[in-house]
C-alpha cells in the first residue's frame, strides 16, 4: 500500500522515539537512567484522580460538546483572568485533547502553501512538522547563548517577510527553559503588532517557574496583542496529567470556531473524564503544583552544578519548565573504539551504548552543539545518570 507524500515529510518525534527506546532496553534487563521524557515523575494529585473516579460513578462518560464542557471553560475562562490577566468568552476556548493537538489544530485552520511560520531555535521538536504538514515552511530564527537563547528584536524584525503567517513563541522554553520577562516581551509585540503578524504562544510549562521569577504571556501586553495571540496551554505539566490529554487554545472566536471545526471531524471532544478531572486541577487546591516546583528546583540546582563540573561541558541555568541544554560540542571529534563522534546524534547513541544513560541529541531541537536532558526524575537518578555520563566522556580522545 502506498503512502502518501505528506507523512514522508515528517519523523516520529524524537523525545518519544528515545524514551520508547529506553524502554525496551529496560525491559531487556539494561539498567538505563533515562534524561528523554518531557514528563514528571509524580503522579497526578488525588483530588484529580478522586473527581475522574466521581465522573466514572456519576455516569459522565458520553460524548461532550466537541470543543469541551461549558464547565471546563469557565475553569479555563477564569484562570486565564486570574492568572494571565486575559479576559474570553466560551466561544474564543477550545479543549483539545493536549497541547499538542490544539497545536496541530491551530496549524492546520491558519497556515497554507506558500505561506511561513517563524520559529527560534532552538525550538521544541513538533514545531517544524506540524508546520509541515500544512504545507507552509517554517522559517527557523538562530538564537544562541549569548542572547540567553532568546529571540531579539531585530532578528524577529528581519525574519519577517510579506509571506509570514505567524510566529510560535515558547516560554518557558522546551529545550532550554529559558523563560521571557514581561519587558523582553514587550520589545517583541511591538514588533509583531507594527507588521500585524499573529503570534501562537505555547505556555505549557507556565507554572514550572523558578527563583521567584513572574511569568508572562505575550498574550497579556496589550488589548492589540491579544488580538493578534492565541494562546495554548494545558494541565499536561503543571498536575503531572500527561497522560489525560487536556490542552486548550484560547484566541479570536473566529480561529477557535475553525478549530472546533476541525476537531469536529478528527477527534471529536477530549475524553469526558479527563474534563472532569481538568476542572478540579484548575480550581482546586494548587498546593501540589508549588510541592513539585520545589522539588524541581533543588533537582535543577544540582543538574546544573554536575554537569558544569563535566571538563568541557557548560550548562546554563534554565528559569523554568523542568530541561537543561548543555554544550557537549567540545567532545565532538573525539574518538571511542575507532568510531569518530561528529555531533549530538553520535554522542546520544554514544551515551546510551557506553553509559546507559539516555539524552535527546540538541540537532533535533535545531542546535546540534548541545544536548536535552529532562530533570523531571529522582535525584538518586539524576546523580547516577550524570556520573555516568562524565565517566562516559572521560573515555574519549
Amino acid at each position: 500500500m502506498k503512502l502518501s507524500k505528506r507523512i514522508a515529510l515528517i519523523k516520529p518525534s524524537p523525545t518519544l522515539a528515545i524514551t520508547a527506546k529506553a524502554n525496551a532496553l529496560k525491559a531487556e534487563g539494561r539498567d538505563i537512567i533515562g534524561f528523554g521524557a518531557g514528563e514528571p515523575d509524580f503522579d497526578t494529585p488525588e483530588l484529580i484522580k478522586k473527581a475522574a473516579i466521581k465522573a466514572i460513578e456519576g455516569g459522565f462518560t458520553k460524548y461532550t460538546p466537541v470543543g469541551g464542557t461549558d464547565e471546563l471553560k469557565d475553569a479555563i475562562i477564569r484562570k486565564l483572568s486570574n492568572d494571565n490577566g486575559l479576559k474570553y468568552k466560551r466561544s474564543e476556548i477550545a479543549v483539545s485533547c493536549g497541547a499538542k493537538h490544539s497545536l496541530y489544530n491551530l496549524a492546520q485552520v491558519l497556515f497554507e502553501e506558500g505561506d511561513e511560520v517563524l520559529i527560534p531555535a532552538p525550538y521544541w521538536v513538533s514545531y517544524i512538522d506540524i508546520v509541515v504538514l500544512t504545507g507552509a515552511k517554517a522559517v527557523v530564527i538562530e538564537t544562541d547563548i549569548a542572547e540567553g537563547f532568546k529571540l531579539q528584536p531585530q532578528k524577529l524584525r528581519q525574519a519577517i517577510s510579506s509571506r509570514t503567517k505567524a510566529l510560535i513563541l515558547n516560554s518557558p522554553s522546551n529545550p532550554t527553559g529559558v523563560t521571557y520577562t514581561k519587558e523582553e516581551l514587550a520589545a517583541l509585540a511591538a514588533v509583531l503588532i507594527e507588521k500585524n503578524i499573529p503570534v501562537i504562544t505555547d505556555d505549557i510549562y507556565e507554572k514550572i517557574i523558578y527563583d521567584g521569577l513572574e511569568f508572562s504571556t505575550i498574550a497579556s501586553q496589550s488589548e492589540e496583542m491579544k488580538n493578534l495571540a492565541i494562546v495554548v496551554n494545558g494541565v499536561s505539566k503543571a498536575y503531572a496529567m500527561t497522560g489525560w490529554r487536556i490542552g486548550y487554545a484560547a484566541g479570536p472566536e473566529e480561529v477557535i470556531g475553525a478549530v472546533t471545526k476541525l476537531q469536529s471531524q478528527n477527534t471529536s471532544n477530549p475524553t469526558s473524564i479527563a474534563q472532569k478531572a481538568a476542572v478540579e486541577a484548575l480550581k482546586g487546591p494548587q498546593d501540589s503544583v508549588a510541592a513539585m516546583v520545589q522539588e524541581f528546583q533543588k533537582r535543577r540546582n544540582y543538574i546544573v552544578e554536575a554537569l558544569n563540573d563535566i571538563p568541557g561541558v557548560t550548562c546554563s541555568k534554565p528559569q523554568g519548565a523542568f530541561y537543561v541544554f548543555p554544550d557537549f560540542s567540545s567532545f565532538y571529534g573525539r574518538t571511542h573504539g575507532g568510531k569518530t563522534l561528529s555531533n549530538s546524534s553520535d554522542l546520544t547513541a554514544y551515551l546510551l551504548e557506553e553509559a546507559n544513560v539516555a539524552v535527546v541529541p540538541g540537532g533535533e531541537f535545531g542546535q546540534d552543539k548541545h544536548l536535552r536532558l529532562s530533570y523531571a526524575t529522582s535525584l538518586e537518578q539524576i546523580t547516577t545518570g550524570v556520573e555516568r555520563i562524565k565517566r562516559a566522556v572521560a573515555k574519549l580522545i
